[in-house]
């Protein structure tokens, strides 16, 4: 069995500690990372069925969105979708287990790092965004889940937050991605290279706001995720 490093545990006890300690600062059980949002749903879900090969679709706004549409874009397919807007990659890491780990599926599709970028829940470096991806990639791994680790989508600019320059991160963000994936056996989509326009960002075409893809982007996004999760289910 691979064995979590130690240093990659880190962001997440510290997310537990600072989710605590708000807790305990503000008088009350604040949910700071959401895990009420699918608790109902997870319990009805179940385990898979025999022969099923669950996939779990897991992040932000993005995929949160983007869950609600799977039953005409991925037509037939156990394809579950676990994201919830705004989410950041410490929020993420805090859920995993409830999300992704206990609902057993063969490959985990994570899209997750833009928000971290904008800053949602505080500043927020590439190297704390890359080990909370790391984490997670351990933690699926640890139980026998295959990982599809995604691109950040491009943004030129954030409308809740303009003026982040957000692109450049970006890139620096996925070139780690690419990089990480091709050394411990998981599989990298691309969703960057197939979408940005000559600004690194979302053109019009494929994203109103700059930030979440319309149908046509995600018409896009359902072909290159085809192709990774059926690379994942083969390793």
């Amino acid at each position: 069995m691979n064995m979590v490093r130690p240093y990659l545990l880190v962001p997440f006890i510290f997310a537990i500690v600072g989710t605590l300690a708000i807790s305990t600062l503000s008088g009350q059980t604040e949910d700071w990372a959401s895990l009420a949002r699918y608790k109902d749903e997870n319990a009805k879900l179940g385990p898979p069925k025999d022969g099923e090969q669950r996939v779990v679709f897991y992040g932000n706004s993005i995929t949160d969105v983007w869950a609600s549409h799977f039953p005409e874009m991925f037509p037939g397919k156990p394809y579950v979708g676990r994201g919830i807007s705004g989410q950041t990659t410490p929020q993420m890491l805090v859920r995993f287990h409830q999300d992704v780990i206990a609902l057993d599926p063969k490959v985990v599709v994570i899209l997750a790092g833009t928000n971290d970028i904008a800053g949602n829940t505080g500043p927020s470096t590439q190297t704390m965004i890359e080990n909370n991806l790391a984490s997670m990639v351990e933690l699926a791994k640890m139980n026998k889940i295959r990982v599809v680790l995604s691109s950040v989508l491009p943004a030129y600019d954030y409308h809740w937050r303009p003026g982040l320059k957000p692109a450049p991160k970006i890139v620096a963000l996925n070139k780690w991605i690419k990089d990480y994936s091709a050394t411990n056996d998981v599989v990298y989509l691309d969703y960057h290279s197939a979408m940005a326009d000559h600004r690194q960002g979302l053109p019009p075409a494929l994203a109103e706001d700059g930030v979440h893809p319309n149908e046509a982007g995600y018409r896009l996004m359902v072909r290159l995720a085809e192709k990774a999760i059926s690379k994942a289910l083969q390793m």
